[in-house]
């Protein structure tokens, strides 16, 4: 996955930081995850949410284009991803991706959960056999169509 040169500078000055995605979310009032994608080039900002986090990360404001022009979105190569944290999304929805989708038209119809009204959330949560992720997303349900 070719990483855009403008995420690698604003990854590089938010570890010479030594700030997590929290602490700009503190900053920006905006939640980690959608600050994480506007880094990564998945979402984009406004003027002023752009120059709290240049600032956030000790950055020119005249970066602020960079993270406030409509991104091109779906950065991963369309093969099966490598990274062993994201092969295992992928794995997930291999498993479980029809049972989901089986319960969701159970649940809501015929349509789909959109990725545009839509959030998503990491938790930590502590466990005595190991930590665990806890991964929440939340997306209006949008029904197909009928004409």
């Amino acid at each position: 996955m070719a990483i855009a040169e403008i995420t690698n500078k604003l990854l590089a000055a938010k570890k010479e930081k030594g700030l997590t995605f929290a602490d700009i979310e503190k900053i920006v009032e905006r939640d980690e995850m959608w600050i994480a994608s506007v880094i990564y080039r998945q979402a984009s900002a406004d003027e002023e949410e752009a120059k709290k986090i240049l600032t956030a990360l000790g950055l020119p404001e005249s970066m602020a284009e960079f993270l406030t022009e409509p991104p091109l979105k779906g950065s991963l190569d369309p093969v099966i991803p490598t990274d062993p944290l994201i092969y295992r999304f992928y794995e997930i929805m291999q498993v479980y991706g029809m049972p989901l989708k089986e319960v969701i038209h159970e649940k809501f119809g015929d349509g789909i959960m959109s990725a545009i009204d839509f959030t998503i959330e990491v938790e930590k949560i502590e466990h005595p056999q190991g930590d665990r992720v806890q991964v929440v997303m939340c997306g209006k349900f949008l029904p197909y169509k009928k004409w």
